[in-house]
């Protein structure tokens, strides 16, 4: 299970964009926390404390226990609207959870065991197809990272999430295939060299036949 970390919000009474306009005046990021059968509570927000959380690998599979007035509100990160111009965070939506919630998160990938790979020690390169995995779970029960071992591939070999071992009760929304993960391509270094070799074979058969069809012309014309 991932750490539940800590923020500390104030409770913003007034809802709608005024409202959210005058909190981000006031150096504030404007939030709201929902779901649970419960009213939503709105809030502000510490950009820099949130700037932090924001900024680290899997925010969105991380839950917080939202400090407000000295009472703690659970919760899991849904959504960041950014500005487009800025590309600052301007409003966050939270919800609300307890133990049991079943929740829809992604979850990255942690790939281990590179050193000992024969592939990426050969000079391969590791192509990821997906950082992060989709999973489907309790809230108690996110796990931190999912951690992949690399220490078996060889060149052009593929990582399947069945390569991944998974906590109880934790399972992928992908089920119906064994999906890839990552591979191990071949360095480029390898590709160019056989690319111009290939050229250069192609080269010297069209030089030779060049050759060929030129002899043929001058025994013609004798």
């Amino acid at each position: 299970m991932s750490d539940v970390l800590n923020l500390v919000a104030e409770r913003r009474e007034r809802a709608g964009k005024g409202a959210a306009r005058a909190a981000r005046r006031a150096g504030r990021i404007p939030g709201v926390i929902y779901g649970a059968k419960k009213d939503p509570v709105m809030i502000n927000l510490d950009p820099k404390a949130l700037n932090k959380e924001l900024n680290k690998a899997g925010f969105f599979a991380t839950l917080f226990d939202v400090e407000i007035e000295g009472k703690k509100e659970r919760a899991l990160p849904r959504d960041v609207q950014y500005d487009p111009v800025t590309d600052r965070a301007i409003h966050i939506d939270l919800l609300r959870v307890s133990a049991a919630t079943a929740v829809t998160v992604n979850v990255p990938v942690n790939f281990i065991n590179d050193d000992l790979s024969p592939g990426l020690i050969k000079g391969g390169v590791l192509n990821v197809v997906r950082y992060e995995i989709e999973l489907n779970c309790r809230a108690d029960a996110i796990p931190q990272e999912l951690e992949l071992d690399l220490s078996s591939l060889d060149l052009g070999d593929s990582a399947h999430f069945s390569m991944i071992s998974l906590p109880d009760g934790v399972e992928p929304t992908i089920t119906d295939r064994d999906f890839t993960v990552a591979t191990i391509a071949a360095p480029s270094a390898i590709k160019s060299e056989a690319a111009e070799a290939q050229e250069g074979e192609e080269g010297e058969g069209e030089g030779e036949e060049a050759a060929e069809a030129a002899e043929d012309e001058a025994a013609s014309e004798e």
